[in-house]
């Protein structure tokens, strides 16, 4: 990926996971010129010629890529659409790894970072791979996602930086080698790709002993918008301040942000470009609430918000309501229209421990007024993920109108 980036070629890093087809209409999309593919792997009938490219340069031979010139092309994850590529910039990368540095400073020459989220995505490479190059730490790769192999890796290679999610946090305090692994030497867990559950931090931070922080952002926006800081007071539920030289604004409750990270644009849609960014703003999709002292709390999608007898209901409040309950591990809601309610609610779970349907109903009636209650909730063995390990709350959604 550096060596890539450093021959100022564009660089356009793929999932592994996806299929032929979806890997041919991102190749076609992006006219690339060669691949660099794993031999385990297929590759697509309209790949370009793979190379095999051997070479050694010292740095002194490599002219620098210009700042304002094309570094990554980021395809979206594509839950409810065709991907689409996002264009930044060698300047955009290089300043949003230092505008998160300036809110979560790390130390020289020591960090030992776990790196299990995929580098294809944007939070596995802002926070795993950049953060190790910038701080010119060790960065410990786990090819594959298995519990017992990165708890073993936390003791063996005294990691001291953990980014993770929300659904790994949540993965790795079920399995039973959870309480026999030593932590000791993490002192900072991270978070992003998805909204944390109140009480999946509260019980990760009694376990392991060390803070997570939690941050925002998307790939259209370099991807860091904020975080909580080191240095100042960490919210529960809230995603911190804006990073530094970057605006945030809410226009109807949408988030809009405006910074020199934000990308040139999605690659070959001018009018989808022309509706993501608007007079240099940002529109992210994402619905927010400031409070006080200027953090930002995500409300959900705007897209996701469901309107219930006239009253705006966000399914994150829904979800942060059922993961408070013990026996939950984690949960996703998703609306539906509804002849006399125009829309309600349809709540899914996966359990840690034994609970009903009812009793969940029931824990949610006491946090959670009538109208935002789910009309239906269903327990599942586990969530459907998408392609980056979110919910796949289109796939729920097609779940609940074949029911």
């Amino acid at each position: 990926m550096f060596a890539v980036l450093a021959s100022g070629a564009q660089l356009v890093p793929l999932n592994p996971l996806y299929t032929l087809p979806e890997l041919e209409t991102i190749l076609d999309d992006a006219e690339a010129s060669a691949l660099i593919v794993d031999p385990r792997l297929p590759v697509p009938r309209n790949a370009p010629m793979t190379r095999r490219v051997e070479a050694e340069f010292t740095s002194a031979e490599l002219p620098l890529p210009q700042a304002d010139g094309l570094a990554l092309l980021q395809y979206t994850g594509g839950t409810t659409g065709t991907p689409k590529g996002v264009n930044l910039t060698h300047r955009a990368i290089a300043t949003n790894v230092a505008q998160r540095e300036a809110l979560l400073p790390t130390a020289l020459d020591c960090e030992r970072i776990l790196c299990v989220m995929p580098l294809f995505h944007s939070y596995g490479m802002a926070m795993g791979l950049f953060l190790a190059a910038n701080c010119r730490g060790t960065l410990v790769i786990q090819e594959r996602y298995k519990p017992e192999l990165l708890l073993a890796a936390i003791e063996r290679e005294a990691i001291t930086l953990f980014p993770g999610s929300p659904t790994l946090y949540t993965s790795l305090m079920a399995h039973a080698d959870f309480p026999r692994t030593n932590w000791n030497t993490v002192h900072t867990c991270y978070s992003g790709a998805a909204p944390l559950a109140e009480e999946t931090l509260r019980r990760w931070e009694a376990a392991v002993g060390a803070p997570i922080y939690e941050g925002y952002g998307q790939t259209e926006a370099g991807p860091v918008l904020s975080f909580n800081p080191v240095r100042g007071a960490r919210k529960a539920g809230s995603v911190g301040v804006p990073v530094p030289h970057t605006e945030i604004r809410l226009l109807e409750g949408e988030i809009v942000a405006r910074g020199p990270q934000i990308m040139q644009g999605y690659r070959n849609r001018p009018q989808e470009t022309a509706e993501a960014l608007k007079d240099g703003w940002l529109h992210t999709g994402d619905m927010g609430e400031f409070d006080a002292d200027g953090y930002l709390f995500i409300r959900g999608r705007k897209k996701e918000m469901a309107i219930v007898g006239g009253y705006n209901v966000y399914p994150r409040e829904v979800e942060e309501a059922l993961c408070a309950h013990p026996a939950v591990a984690e949960a996703a809601v998703v609306g539906g229209p509804d002849p006399y309610w125009g829309e309600v609610l349809h709540a899914y779970v996966a359990l840690r421990a034994p609970a009903t349907s009812e009793a969940l109903l029931a824990h949610c009636r006491e946090r959670l007024a009538r109208y935002k209650m789910p009309a239906t909730l269903e327990i599942l063995d586990a969530l459907p993920r998408t392609s980056v390990n979110k919910p796949d709350k289109l796939a729920l959604r097609q779940r609940w109108m074949k029911s």
